[in-house]
């Protein structure tokens, strides 16, 4: 098996989770390079939305380096605005949100605001919500793509920026008006989670080869469910990591970065 950095594999298995003929919001970074890459692969008719308004682009001219980048309007279906994504998303037509976040909990609920308890006086501030939380709210799933630290897999968010399964209550989100049905797969380089359909608490589902359970829950701050069976991360090819490394991101901008 050739060797793959832990950027190459969070981009290998997002790719993994798209489907044929689906539609995705992707931001910049590897949520756009997994599209690519599943594009060139299993999900040929796979529509890339970008939240700056271009709908289902033909990404012929190289990979975009930002959401804002002129290649994103390539042969797309239609250019018209930021307002007009977010329509097709709050009237249910998207099914996949790619989304990340500084913390996350046991119900999917993702911090990108601050760290510490008091909002005037953070710790640590980060952007914000961006677009995050309408996906998190709207579109039919949600992908969130994290690095694996206790840090940031914790009990209880510091401040609640994009919904997951909130208190994990089974109507949390209707109650809370949101249409899309939540958090989906969370995809790390080290382990992909999902989450219980009854108690809707994060779930282990697949670990990367030479890791165990325990290896995984060590680096996570609450009690993960952890099925009997649980399955190996597949495993980038020579074929995947070519086309990751020579035809989607040639310049390393972002497969070609070091975890800090």
């Amino acid at each position: 098996m050739a060797e793959y950095n832990p950027f190459e594999m969070i981009a290998y298995t997002g790719s993994r989770f798209l489907e044929e003929g689906k539609m995705v919001v992707v931001g910049t970074g590897l949520p756009m390079i997994a599209a690519m890459h599943a594009q060139l692969t299993h999900a040929p008719h796979l529509s890339m939305i970008f939240e700056v308004g271009t709908v289902a682009p033909i990404l012929d001219h190289g990979m975009p380096v930002s959401v804002g980048d002129t290649k994103i309007a390539s042969r797309s279906c239609y250019v018209k605005g930021l307002c007009s994504v977010f329509e097709l998303v709050q009237r249910g037509f998207v099914d996949y949100g790619f989304i990340g976040g500084a913390q996350i909990d046991k119900y999917g609920n993702l911090n990108t605001t601050l760290l510490g308890d008091d909002y005037s006086k953070p710790k640590e501030r980060f952007p914000g919500s961006g677009g995050a939380g309408a996906l998190a709210a709207n579109c039919e799933k949600t992908i969130i793509i994290m690095a694996l630290e206790k840090r940031r897999f914790v009990e209880q968010v510091d401040f609640l920026t994009s919904i997951g399964y909130g208190d994990g209550s089974p109507d949390y989100r209707e109650k809370a008006g949101v249409m899309g049905s939540g958090p989906y797969r969370v995809i790390t380089d080290q382990a992909v989670f999902g989450f219980d359909e009854r108690t809707k608490r994060m779930m282990l589902l697949e670990v990367a080869p030479g890791l165990k359970p325990e290896d995984i829950q060590d680096k996570i701050d609450f009690e993960l469910i952890i099925p009997e069976k649980i399955k190996n991360m597949e495993e980038p090819t020579a074929e995947d990591l070519r086309l990751l490394r020579e035809v989607i991101d040639p310049h390393g901008y972002f497969l070609g970065r070091e975890i800090r």
